[in-house]
Protein backbone atom coordinates (compact mmCIF):
# COMPACT_ATOMS: atom_id res chain seq x y z
CA UNK A 1 0.00 0.00 0.00
CA UNK A 2 3.23 2.36 0.77
CA UNK A 3 4.03 1.92 -2.87
CA UNK A 4 0.77 2.94 -4.09
CA UNK A 5 0.63 5.92 -1.80
CA UNK A 6 3.68 7.11 -2.55
CA UNK A 7 2.46 6.87 -6.30
CA UNK A 8 -0.56 9.14 -5.26
CA UNK A 9 1.41 11.45 -3.53
CA UNK A 10 4.37 12.01 -6.45
CA UNK A 11 1.26 12.33 -9.19
CA UNK A 12 -0.25 15.07 -6.15
CA UNK A 13 2.98 17.17 -6.59
CA UNK A 14 2.38 19.35 -9.60
CA UNK A 15 1.27 22.77 -9.74
CA UNK A 16 -2.23 21.45 -10.66
CA UNK A 17 -2.43 20.56 -7.01
CA UNK A 18 -1.73 24.08 -6.06
CA UNK A 19 -4.42 25.40 -7.90
CA UNK A 20 -6.68 22.97 -6.70
CA UNK A 21 -5.94 24.27 -2.49
CA UNK A 22 -6.49 27.93 -3.56
CA UNK A 23 -9.77 27.29 -4.02
CA UNK A 24 -9.99 26.00 -0.53
CA UNK A 25 -10.95 29.33 0.98
CA UNK A 26 -14.16 29.77 -1.08
CA UNK A 27 -15.66 26.79 -0.19
CA UNK A 28 -14.95 26.86 3.66
CA UNK A 29 -16.90 30.24 4.22
CA UNK A 30 -19.84 29.12 3.03
CA UNK A 31 -19.82 25.61 4.76
CA UNK A 32 -19.03 27.28 8.52
CA UNK A 33 -21.70 30.22 7.81
CA UNK A 34 -24.65 28.13 6.71
CA UNK A 35 -25.69 26.69 10.16
CA UNK A 36 -25.31 30.17 12.09
CA UNK A 37 -27.39 32.08 9.54
CA UNK A 38 -29.84 29.21 9.56
CA UNK A 39 -29.34 29.95 13.56
CA UNK A 40 -29.74 33.74 13.51
CA UNK A 41 -32.66 33.86 11.08
CA UNK A 42 -34.36 31.44 12.60
CA UNK A 43 -34.07 33.51 15.90
CA UNK A 44 -34.94 36.30 13.76
CA UNK A 45 -38.19 35.08 12.75
CA UNK A 46 -39.32 34.04 15.84
CA UNK A 47 -38.66 37.32 17.50
CA UNK A 48 -40.68 39.05 14.58
CA UNK A 49 -37.60 40.79 13.34
CA UNK A 50 -38.27 39.28 10.08
CA UNK A 51 -36.40 41.60 7.78
CA UNK A 52 -32.73 40.51 9.95
CA UNK A 53 -34.21 37.17 9.50
CA UNK A 54 -34.37 38.12 5.71
CA UNK A 55 -30.76 39.24 5.20
CA UNK A 56 -28.97 36.50 7.59
CA UNK A 57 -31.06 34.33 4.23
CA UNK A 58 -29.34 36.33 1.86
CA UNK A 59 -26.04 36.45 3.53
CA UNK A 60 -26.21 32.80 3.19
CA UNK A 61 -27.04 32.71 -0.28
CA UNK A 62 -24.36 35.30 -1.35
CA UNK A 63 -21.50 32.68 0.64
CA UNK A 64 -23.25 29.90 -1.18
CA UNK A 65 -22.63 31.95 -4.89
CA UNK A 66 -18.66 32.34 -3.40
CA UNK A 67 -18.79 28.14 -2.92
CA UNK A 68 -20.31 27.64 -5.89
CA UNK A 69 -17.56 30.31 -8.00
CA UNK A 70 -14.87 28.01 -6.06
CA UNK A 71 -16.38 24.65 -6.75
CA UNK A 72 -16.25 25.35 -10.84
CA UNK A 73 -12.96 26.11 -10.52
CA UNK A 74 -12.05 22.67 -8.58
CA UNK A 75 -13.37 20.81 -11.57
CA UNK A 76 -11.73 23.08 -14.40
CA UNK A 77 -8.21 22.05 -13.10
CA UNK A 78 -9.21 18.28 -12.09
CA UNK A 79 -8.10 17.03 -15.63
CA UNK A 80 -4.86 18.72 -15.55
CA UNK A 81 -3.61 16.95 -12.42
CA UNK A 82 -5.68 13.30 -13.10
CA UNK A 83 -4.89 13.05 -17.26
CA UNK A 84 -1.15 12.85 -16.75
CA UNK A 85 -1.73 9.89 -14.49
CA UNK A 86 -4.06 7.76 -17.04
CA UNK A 87 -1.24 8.39 -19.53
CA UNK A 88 1.56 6.92 -17.49
CA UNK A 89 -0.60 4.12 -16.87
CA UNK A 90 -1.73 3.63 -20.05
CA UNK A 91 1.86 3.98 -21.34
CA UNK A 92 2.87 0.89 -18.12
CA UNK A 93 0.34 -1.43 -19.38
CA UNK A 94 1.27 -0.96 -22.81
CA UNK A 95 5.10 -1.59 -21.96
CA UNK A 96 4.00 -4.81 -19.88
CA UNK A 97 2.01 -6.56 -22.84
CA UNK A 98 3.81 -6.08 -25.51
CA UNK A 99 7.16 -7.12 -23.33
CA UNK A 100 5.49 -10.28 -21.91
CA UNK A 101 2.98 -10.91 -23.92
CA UNK A 102 0.14 -10.63 -20.70
CA UNK A 103 -3.11 -12.38 -21.62
CA UNK A 104 -4.84 -9.84 -18.74
CA UNK A 105 -3.45 -6.75 -20.28
CA UNK A 106 -6.54 -5.91 -22.11
CA UNK A 107 -8.57 -6.21 -18.62
CA UNK A 108 -6.10 -3.60 -17.38
CA UNK A 109 -6.06 -1.03 -20.24
CA UNK A 110 -9.50 -1.27 -20.85
CA UNK A 111 -10.99 -1.43 -17.58
CA UNK A 112 -8.40 -1.18 -14.42
CA UNK A 113 -6.63 1.89 -15.69
CA UNK A 114 -10.14 3.86 -15.84
CA UNK A 115 -10.74 2.16 -12.72
CA UNK A 116 -7.30 3.97 -10.86
CA UNK A 117 -7.55 7.28 -12.91
CA UNK A 118 -11.44 7.54 -11.95
CA UNK A 119 -10.92 6.53 -7.92
CA UNK A 120 -7.74 8.69 -8.37
CA UNK A 121 -10.01 12.34 -9.57
CA UNK A 122 -12.58 10.96 -7.10
CA UNK A 123 -10.17 10.33 -3.80
CA UNK A 124 -8.47 13.95 -4.67
CA UNK A 125 -12.09 15.69 -4.42
CA UNK A 126 -13.95 14.05 -1.52
CA UNK A 127 -10.63 13.91 0.75
CA UNK A 128 -10.23 18.05 -0.20
CA UNK A 129 -13.99 18.24 0.29
CA UNK A 130 -14.31 16.77 3.21
CA UNK A 131 -11.55 18.55 5.07
CA UNK A 132 -13.19 21.55 3.23
CA UNK A 133 -16.55 20.45 5.19
CA UNK A 134 -15.07 19.08 8.63
CA UNK A 135 -13.20 22.53 9.33
CA UNK A 136 -16.23 24.67 8.54
CA UNK A 137 -18.33 22.71 10.66
CA UNK A 138 -16.56 22.44 13.68
CA UNK A 139 -15.65 26.21 13.32
CA UNK A 140 -19.66 27.07 12.62
CA UNK A 141 -20.53 24.56 15.73
CA UNK A 142 -18.05 26.50 18.31
CA UNK A 143 -19.36 29.53 17.22
CA UNK A 144 -22.87 28.60 17.62
CA UNK A 145 -22.28 26.88 20.13
CA UNK A 146 -19.74 24.41 21.87
CA UNK A 147 -22.56 22.57 23.88
CA UNK A 148 -23.92 21.21 20.50
CA UNK A 149 -20.97 20.51 19.28
CA UNK A 150 -20.44 17.99 22.05
CA UNK A 151 -23.67 15.70 21.62
CA UNK A 152 -22.47 16.08 17.50
CA UNK A 153 -18.93 15.64 17.05
CA UNK A 154 -17.86 12.26 18.90
CA UNK A 155 -21.03 9.99 17.29
CA UNK A 156 -19.52 11.56 14.14
CA UNK A 157 -15.74 10.36 15.00
CA UNK A 158 -17.24 7.08 16.25
CA UNK A 159 -18.90 6.47 12.56
CA UNK A 160 -15.85 6.89 10.86
CA UNK A 161 -13.62 5.25 13.25
CA UNK A 162 -16.01 2.34 12.58
CA UNK A 163 -15.67 2.57 8.65
CA UNK A 164 -11.69 2.63 9.03
CA UNK A 165 -12.14 -0.47 10.66
CA UNK A 166 -14.03 -2.74 7.80
CA UNK A 167 -11.33 -1.51 4.98
CA UNK A 168 -9.44 -4.65 5.65
CA UNK A 169 -12.07 -7.08 5.14
CA UNK A 170 -13.11 -4.95 2.15
CA UNK A 171 -9.61 -4.69 0.75
CA UNK A 172 -9.41 -9.18 0.97
CA UNK A 173 -13.08 -8.38 -1.23
CA UNK A 174 -11.77 -5.86 -3.51
CA UNK A 175 -8.96 -7.91 -4.55
CA UNK A 176 -11.20 -10.90 -4.89
CA UNK A 177 -13.29 -9.33 -7.44
CA UNK A 178 -10.70 -7.92 -9.11
CA UNK A 179 -8.66 -11.41 -9.92
CA UNK A 180 -12.30 -12.08 -10.93
CA UNK A 181 -12.62 -9.54 -13.72
CA UNK A 182 -8.99 -11.17 -14.95
CA UNK A 183 -9.85 -14.26 -15.32
CA UNK A 184 -13.09 -14.05 -16.38
CA UNK A 185 -11.54 -11.65 -19.24
CA UNK A 186 -8.64 -14.19 -19.98
CA UNK A 187 -11.42 -17.18 -20.25
CA UNK A 188 -13.47 -15.25 -22.55
CA UNK A 189 -10.59 -14.44 -24.75
CA UNK A 190 -9.86 -18.03 -25.16
CA UNK A 191 -13.03 -18.87 -26.32
CA UNK A 192 -13.42 -16.44 -28.71
CA UNK A 193 -10.04 -16.90 -30.15
CA UNK A 194 -10.96 -20.53 -30.53
CA UNK A 195 -14.61 -19.96 -31.96
CA UNK A 196 -13.74 -21.59 -35.09
CA UNK A 197 -12.44 -24.52 -33.60
CA UNK A 198 -15.41 -24.54 -30.82
CA UNK A 199 -17.68 -24.73 -33.81
CA UNK A 200 -16.54 -27.21 -36.23
CA UNK A 201 -16.59 -29.79 -33.41
CA UNK A 202 -19.53 -28.53 -31.89
CA UNK A 203 -18.35 -28.50 -28.10
CA UNK A 204 -20.40 -24.93 -27.87
CA UNK A 205 -21.60 -26.45 -24.59
CA UNK A 206 -18.91 -27.47 -22.50
CA UNK A 207 -17.06 -23.60 -23.96
CA UNK A 208 -20.14 -22.35 -22.05
CA UNK A 209 -19.06 -24.29 -18.88
CA UNK A 210 -15.59 -23.05 -19.59
CA UNK A 211 -16.79 -19.47 -18.90
CA UNK A 212 -19.69 -20.39 -16.87
CA UNK A 213 -17.13 -21.33 -14.02
CA UNK A 214 -15.24 -17.82 -13.96
CA UNK A 215 -18.83 -15.87 -14.64
CA UNK A 216 -19.83 -17.22 -11.35
CA UNK A 217 -16.95 -16.72 -9.19
CA UNK A 218 -16.88 -12.92 -10.54
CA UNK A 219 -20.98 -12.93 -9.34
CA UNK A 220 -19.65 -14.00 -5.74
CA UNK A 221 -16.78 -11.71 -5.76
CA UNK A 222 -19.54 -9.15 -6.73
CA UNK A 223 -21.91 -10.57 -3.93
CA UNK A 224 -19.04 -10.34 -1.03
CA UNK A 225 -18.50 -6.88 -1.84
CA UNK A 226 -22.36 -5.92 -1.70
CA UNK A 227 -22.24 -7.03 1.90
CA UNK A 228 -19.70 -4.71 2.50
CA UNK A 229 -21.16 -2.29 1.14
CA UNK A 230 -24.10 -3.06 3.76
CA UNK A 231 -21.35 -2.53 6.61
CA UNK A 232 -20.64 0.49 5.40
CA UNK A 233 -24.16 1.41 5.61
CA UNK A 234 -24.09 0.68 9.48
CA UNK A 235 -20.98 2.78 9.97
CA UNK A 236 -22.72 5.73 8.18
CA UNK A 237 -26.07 5.40 10.52
CA UNK A 238 -23.72 5.79 13.65
CA UNK A 239 -21.58 8.63 12.28
CA UNK A 240 -23.86 10.05 10.28
CA UNK A 241 -27.78 9.71 12.18
CA UNK A 242 -27.25 9.01 15.28
CA UNK A 243 -25.48 12.97 16.29
CA UNK A 244 -29.12 13.86 14.31
CA UNK A 245 -30.85 11.57 16.87
CA UNK A 246 -28.92 12.39 19.61
CA UNK A 247 -29.66 16.41 19.21
CA UNK A 248 -33.23 15.94 18.78
CA UNK A 249 -33.47 13.79 21.79
CA UNK A 250 -31.55 16.30 23.85
CA UNK A 251 -33.40 19.37 22.38
CA UNK A 252 -35.27 20.10 25.80
CA UNK A 253 -32.73 19.62 27.60
CA UNK A 254 -30.25 21.97 25.72
CA UNK A 255 -33.41 24.59 25.46
CA UNK A 256 -33.49 23.65 28.88
CA UNK A 257 -29.86 25.49 29.46
CA UNK A 258 -30.29 28.47 27.40
CA UNK A 259 -29.74 26.75 23.83
CA UNK A 260 -32.37 28.60 21.30
CA UNK A 261 -34.14 27.10 18.86
CA UNK A 262 -32.64 28.78 16.34
CA UNK A 263 -29.10 27.46 17.83
CA UNK A 264 -30.50 23.50 17.75
CA UNK A 265 -32.13 24.06 14.21
CA UNK A 266 -28.34 25.24 13.32
CA UNK A 267 -26.77 22.51 14.70
CA UNK A 268 -29.56 20.32 13.10
CA UNK A 269 -28.48 22.18 9.59
CA UNK A 270 -24.60 21.31 10.18
CA UNK A 271 -25.13 17.30 10.63
CA UNK A 272 -27.74 16.96 7.80
CA UNK A 273 -26.14 19.54 5.13
CA UNK A 274 -22.50 18.91 6.49
CA UNK A 275 -21.33 16.03 8.18
CA UNK A 276 -23.75 13.53 6.81
CA UNK A 277 -22.60 14.08 3.42
CA UNK A 278 -18.96 14.60 4.20
CA UNK A 279 -19.22 11.49 6.13
CA UNK A 280 -21.15 9.21 3.58
CA UNK A 281 -18.54 10.54 0.62
CA UNK A 282 -15.31 10.17 2.52
CA UNK A 283 -16.41 6.66 3.35
CA UNK A 284 -17.64 5.59 -0.20
CA UNK A 285 -13.98 7.40 -1.41
CA UNK A 286 -11.97 5.61 1.02
CA UNK A 287 -13.94 1.88 1.84
CA UNK A 288 -15.08 1.37 -2.21
CA UNK A 289 -12.53 4.08 -4.38
CA UNK A 290 -9.73 4.03 -1.98
CA UNK A 291 -9.81 0.55 -1.91
CA UNK A 292 -10.12 0.00 -5.62
CA UNK A 293 -7.68 2.38 -6.70
CA UNK A 294 -4.83 0.72 -4.24
CA UNK A 295 -5.45 -2.69 -5.45
CA UNK A 296 -5.91 -1.73 -9.09
CA UNK A 297 -2.99 0.44 -9.17
CA UNK A 298 -0.90 -2.07 -7.31
CA UNK A 299 -1.68 -4.86 -9.94
CA UNK A 300 -0.73 -2.40 -13.00
CA UNK A 301 2.86 -1.71 -10.94
CA UNK A 302 3.11 -5.26 -10.41
CA UNK A 303 2.69 -6.22 -14.04
CA UNK A 304 5.22 -3.54 -14.93
CA UNK A 305 7.77 -3.55 -12.38
CA UNK A 306 9.27 -7.17 -14.37
CA UNK A 307 9.32 -4.60 -17.27
CA UNK A 308 11.24 -1.60 -15.59
CA UNK A 309 13.72 -4.13 -13.49
CA UNK A 310 16.57 -3.96 -15.43
CA UNK A 311 18.34 -6.79 -17.35
CA UNK A 312 14.68 -7.93 -18.36
CA UNK A 313 15.79 -8.36 -21.63
CA UNK A 314 18.17 -10.85 -23.22
CA UNK A 315 20.17 -10.41 -26.74
CA UNK A 316 19.89 -13.13 -28.76
CA UNK A 317 23.37 -15.12 -30.50
CA UNK A 318 21.85 -14.85 -33.98
CA UNK A 319 17.98 -15.12 -35.60
CA UNK A 320 17.74 -18.72 -36.21
CA UNK A 321 14.85 -19.90 -34.73
CA UNK A 322 13.60 -22.97 -33.48
CA UNK A 323 10.55 -24.80 -32.57
CA UNK A 324 11.17 -27.52 -30.13
CA UNK A 325 7.80 -29.66 -29.68
CA UNK A 326 6.26 -26.56 -29.83
CA UNK A 327 2.28 -26.83 -28.98
CA UNK A 328 -0.27 -24.81 -28.66
CA UNK A 329 -4.37 -24.87 -27.79
CA UNK A 330 -6.88 -21.90 -27.02
CA UNK A 331 -7.96 -23.39 -23.98
CA UNK A 332 -6.72 -26.32 -21.49
CA UNK A 333 -8.96 -28.52 -23.14
CA UNK A 334 -9.63 -27.76 -26.89
CA UNK A 335 -7.96 -29.39 -29.74
CA UNK A 336 -4.57 -28.05 -30.70
CA UNK A 337 -3.96 -25.84 -33.40
CA UNK A 338 -0.14 -26.28 -33.49
CA UNK A 339 1.03 -30.27 -31.77
CA UNK A 340 4.74 -31.21 -30.88
CA UNK A 341 6.12 -28.91 -33.95
CA UNK A 342 9.86 -29.18 -34.39
CA UNK A 343 10.73 -26.78 -36.85
CA UNK A 344 13.90 -25.25 -37.07
CA UNK A 345 14.78 -21.87 -39.39
CA UNK A 346 18.07 -21.22 -40.42
CA UNK A 347 19.50 -17.41 -40.73
CA UNK A 348 18.77 -16.35 -43.78
CA UNK A 349 15.93 -18.34 -44.72
CA UNK A 350 12.56 -17.81 -46.92
CA UNK A 351 9.95 -19.78 -45.57
CA UNK A 352 6.42 -19.47 -46.88
CA UNK A 353 3.55 -21.14 -44.56
CA UNK A 354 0.57 -22.56 -46.25
CA UNK A 355 -2.70 -24.14 -45.17
CA UNK A 356 -6.18 -23.43 -45.18
CA UNK A 357 -7.99 -20.65 -43.56
CA UNK A 358 -7.96 -20.92 -39.97
CA UNK A 359 -5.84 -23.77 -39.32
CA UNK A 360 -3.34 -22.22 -37.59
CA UNK A 361 -0.69 -19.95 -39.70
CA UNK A 362 -1.65 -16.94 -37.82
CA UNK A 363 -1.26 -18.34 -34.87
CA UNK A 364 2.79 -19.83 -35.47
CA UNK A 365 3.32 -16.28 -36.53
CA UNK A 366 2.25 -15.11 -33.11
CA UNK A 367 3.77 -17.58 -31.18
CA UNK A 368 7.37 -16.98 -33.22
CA UNK A 369 7.24 -13.40 -32.29
CA UNK A 370 6.42 -14.01 -29.10
CA UNK A 371 2.88 -12.50 -29.01
CA UNK A 372 1.31 -15.45 -28.23
CA UNK A 373 2.73 -18.39 -25.38
CA UNK A 374 3.25 -21.90 -26.37
CA UNK A 375 0.79 -24.71 -24.13
CA UNK A 376 4.20 -26.58 -24.33
CA UNK A 377 7.67 -26.68 -25.57
CA UNK A 378 9.50 -23.82 -26.86
CA UNK A 379 10.38 -21.23 -29.50
CA UNK A 380 13.46 -20.18 -29.23
CA UNK A 381 15.22 -16.66 -31.88
CA UNK A 382 18.90 -16.68 -31.52
CA UNK A 383 18.78 -19.03 -28.76
CA UNK A 384 16.14 -16.74 -26.34
CA UNK A 385 12.81 -16.59 -25.97
CA UNK A 386 10.75 -14.04 -28.03
CA UNK A 387 9.35 -12.59 -24.98
CA UNK A 388 12.00 -12.18 -23.51
CA UNK A 389 14.50 -10.83 -27.00
CA UNK A 390 14.77 -6.96 -27.81
CA UNK A 391 12.06 -6.14 -29.69
CA UNK A 392 14.45 -5.11 -32.37
CA UNK A 393 15.09 -8.75 -32.94
CA UNK A 394 11.91 -9.23 -35.15
CA UNK A 395 8.95 -6.72 -36.95
CA UNK A 396 5.61 -8.82 -37.71
CA UNK A 397 3.33 -7.00 -40.53
CA UNK A 398 -0.32 -8.66 -39.96
CA UNK A 399 -2.93 -8.51 -42.70
CA UNK A 400 -4.28 -5.32 -41.72
CA UNK A 401 -1.48 -3.20 -41.42
CA UNK A 402 -1.43 -0.35 -39.37
CA UNK A 403 -0.13 3.54 -40.47
CA UNK A 404 -0.66 6.77 -37.75
CA UNK A 405 -1.61 10.19 -38.34
CA UNK A 406 1.82 12.23 -39.00
CA UNK A 407 4.22 12.91 -42.20
CA UNK A 408 4.50 10.10 -44.70
CA UNK A 409 8.30 10.10 -43.26
CA UNK A 410 7.35 9.60 -39.86
CA UNK A 411 5.60 6.27 -40.59
CA UNK A 412 8.22 4.84 -43.02
CA UNK A 413 11.04 5.67 -39.93
CA UNK A 414 9.41 4.50 -37.11
CA UNK A 415 11.49 1.28 -36.47
CA UNK A 416 14.74 3.36 -37.59
CA UNK A 417 14.40 6.68 -36.65
CA UNK A 418 18.28 7.95 -37.38
CA UNK A 419 17.37 6.43 -41.34
CA UNK A 420 19.14 8.59 -43.85
CA UNK A 421 17.47 10.06 -46.97
CA UNK A 422 19.23 7.28 -48.90
CA UNK A 423 17.88 4.38 -46.63
CA UNK A 424 14.45 5.75 -47.49
CA UNK A 425 14.15 6.29 -50.92
CA UNK A 426 16.17 2.48 -51.10
CA UNK A 427 13.39 0.98 -49.08
CA UNK A 428 10.93 2.98 -51.11
CA UNK A 429 11.89 2.01 -54.88
CA UNK A 430 12.86 -2.12 -53.17
CA UNK A 431 9.32 -2.18 -52.06
CA UNK A 432 7.74 -0.25 -55.18
CA UNK A 433 6.06 2.57 -53.46
CA UNK A 434 7.18 5.39 -55.15
CA UNK A 435 4.21 6.10 -56.92
CA UNK A 436 2.02 6.12 -53.95
CA UNK A 437 4.03 8.42 -51.88
CA UNK A 438 4.65 10.57 -54.74
CA UNK A 439 0.49 10.51 -55.28
CA UNK A 440 0.06 11.33 -51.02
CA UNK A 441 2.76 14.30 -51.44
CA UNK A 442 5.97 13.07 -50.74
CA UNK A 443 7.68 12.57 -47.46
CA UNK A 444 6.36 15.45 -45.54
CA UNK A 445 3.39 14.95 -46.53
CA UNK A 446 0.36 14.16 -43.65
CA UNK A 447 -0.66 10.59 -43.53
CA UNK A 448 -4.55 10.39 -43.18
CA UNK A 449 -4.82 6.85 -42.42
CA UNK A 450 -8.88 6.67 -43.11
CA UNK A 451 -8.35 7.87 -47.03
CA UNK A 452 -5.61 5.35 -47.87
CA UNK A 453 -6.87 1.87 -49.15
CA UNK A 454 -5.74 -1.44 -47.45
CA UNK A 455 -3.02 -1.80 -49.97
CA UNK A 456 -1.85 1.74 -49.57
CA UNK A 457 -1.61 0.74 -45.58
CA UNK A 458 0.00 -2.59 -46.45
CA UNK A 459 3.12 -0.82 -48.84
CA UNK A 460 3.75 2.13 -46.38
CA UNK A 461 3.94 -0.75 -43.57
CA UNK A 462 6.13 -2.86 -45.45
CA UNK A 463 8.51 -0.06 -46.38
CA UNK A 464 8.55 0.31 -42.43
CA UNK A 465 9.38 -3.68 -41.98
CA UNK A 466 11.80 -3.30 -44.67
CA UNK A 467 13.71 0.09 -42.71
CA UNK A 468 14.03 -1.84 -39.72
CA UNK A 469 17.23 -3.11 -38.16
CA UNK A 470 14.83 -6.61 -37.67
CA UNK A 471 17.12 -9.35 -38.39
CA UNK A 472 13.63 -11.46 -38.34
CA UNK A 473 10.42 -10.34 -40.56
CA UNK A 474 7.37 -12.09 -40.22
CA UNK A 475 4.82 -11.70 -43.21
CA UNK A 476 0.95 -12.20 -42.29
CA UNK A 477 -0.67 -12.10 -45.35
CA UNK A 478 0.75 -8.69 -45.16
CA UNK A 479 0.73 -8.77 -49.33
CA UNK A 480 -3.05 -9.62 -49.32
CA UNK A 481 -4.42 -6.56 -50.59
CA UNK A 482 -1.54 -5.90 -53.29
CA UNK A 483 -2.30 -7.12 -57.07
CA UNK A 484 0.07 -10.20 -58.13
CA UNK A 485 2.71 -7.97 -59.37
CA UNK A 486 3.09 -5.33 -56.29
CA UNK A 487 2.96 -8.18 -53.91
CA UNK A 488 6.00 -10.08 -56.07
CA UNK A 489 8.20 -6.82 -56.31
CA UNK A 490 7.60 -6.60 -51.92
CA UNK A 491 8.50 -10.42 -51.58
CA UNK A 492 11.30 -10.38 -53.57
CA UNK A 493 12.99 -7.15 -52.16
CA UNK A 494 12.19 -9.26 -48.81
CA UNK A 495 14.32 -12.06 -49.76
CA UNK A 496 17.59 -10.00 -51.03
CA UNK A 497 17.39 -8.27 -47.92
CA UNK A 498 19.78 -9.82 -44.97
CA UNK A 499 18.02 -11.76 -42.50
CA UNK A 500 15.23 -14.32 -42.49
CA UNK A 501 12.03 -14.11 -43.73
CA UNK A 502 8.81 -15.80 -42.68
CA UNK A 503 5.43 -15.24 -45.35
CA UNK A 504 2.22 -16.13 -44.18
CA UNK A 505 0.79 -17.13 -47.88
CA UNK A 506 -1.88 -15.92 -49.40
CA UNK A 507 -0.89 -17.06 -53.10
CA UNK A 508 0.37 -19.55 -54.35
CA UNK A 509 3.29 -17.65 -56.27
CA UNK A 510 4.19 -16.32 -52.35
CA UNK A 511 4.57 -20.02 -51.62
CA UNK A 512 6.56 -20.70 -55.14
CA UNK A 513 9.46 -17.98 -54.35
CA UNK A 514 10.21 -19.48 -50.83
CA UNK A 515 13.03 -22.16 -50.45
CA UNK A 516 10.99 -23.95 -48.35
CA UNK A 517 7.36 -24.50 -47.80
CA UNK A 518 5.54 -25.50 -44.33
CA UNK A 519 2.23 -27.12 -45.15
CA UNK A 520 -0.32 -26.85 -41.87
CA UNK A 521 -2.60 -29.48 -42.36
CA UNK A 522 -5.19 -30.00 -39.17
CA UNK A 523 -2.15 -30.18 -36.30
CA UNK A 524 -0.21 -32.12 -38.57
CA UNK A 525 2.92 -30.33 -40.89
CA UNK A 526 4.84 -31.20 -43.35
CA UNK A 527 8.08 -29.11 -44.54
CA UNK A 528 10.03 -29.35 -47.78
CA UNK A 529 10.01 -27.44 -51.19
CA UNK A 530 7.11 -27.32 -53.62
CA UNK A 531 8.37 -30.33 -55.93
CA UNK A 532 8.66 -32.69 -52.23
CA UNK A 533 5.47 -31.46 -51.20
CA UNK A 534 3.77 -31.93 -54.54
CA UNK A 535 4.57 -35.73 -54.04
CA UNK A 536 4.24 -36.36 -50.31
CA UNK A 537 1.52 -33.44 -48.79
CA UNK A 538 -2.11 -34.35 -50.00
CA UNK A 539 -3.19 -30.84 -48.42
CA UNK A 540 -0.26 -29.28 -50.24
CA UNK A 541 -1.77 -30.28 -54.25
CA UNK A 542 -5.05 -29.20 -53.17
CA UNK A 543 -3.99 -26.28 -52.12
CA UNK A 544 -2.17 -25.55 -55.51
CA UNK A 545 -5.01 -26.78 -56.92
CA UNK A 546 -7.25 -24.20 -55.98
CA UNK A 547 -5.17 -21.34 -55.87
CA UNK A 548 -3.62 -21.71 -59.43
CA UNK A 549 -4.49 -24.28 -62.08
CA UNK A 550 -1.68 -23.47 -64.44
CA UNK A 551 1.98 -22.64 -62.91
CA UNK A 552 4.72 -22.61 -65.30
CA UNK A 553 7.73 -24.40 -64.42
CA UNK A 554 9.53 -20.96 -64.57
CA UNK A 555 7.73 -19.77 -61.41
CA UNK A 556 9.16 -23.32 -59.60
CA UNK A 557 12.17 -22.81 -57.33
CA UNK A 558 14.03 -26.36 -58.26
CA UNK A 559 14.40 -28.77 -55.21
CA UNK A 560 17.14 -28.61 -52.86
Amino acid sequence: MKRELRYGAAALRKRATTRLIAWLIPEILPTAVYGIAVAHATDNFLGGHVWQGIAWLGGLVATACLGAAGARQVYGRLGDLVEPVRDDLVRRVVAGALRTGDDSAVARLNRQVEIVRDTFAGLVLVIRSFAVTLFGVLTGLLSLAPLVAAFVVPPFLLGFALSLAVLGMAADRVRASLQADEDLAASAGMVFGGVRDITAAGTEEFAGRLVGDPIEAHAAAERALAKVAALRTLCFAVGGWLPLLILLAAGPWLIGRGVSTGTLLGGLTYVLIGLQPALNAVMGALGDSGLRYVITLGRILDSSAEVERPGHTDTPTGFDVSLRGLSFAYGPNAEPVLDKLELTIPEGEHLAVVGPSGIGKSTLAGLVCGMLTPTSGQVLVGGVRPARATPATRVLIPQEAYVFSGTVLDNLIYLLPNATTPQVADAVDAIGAAALIERIGGLTADVKPGELSAGERQLIALVRAYLSPAPLVVLDEATCFLDPEAERVAEEAFARREGTLIVIAHRISSALRARRILVLDGNQAALGTHVSLMRKSRMYRDLHGNWAPTISRSQIQPAS
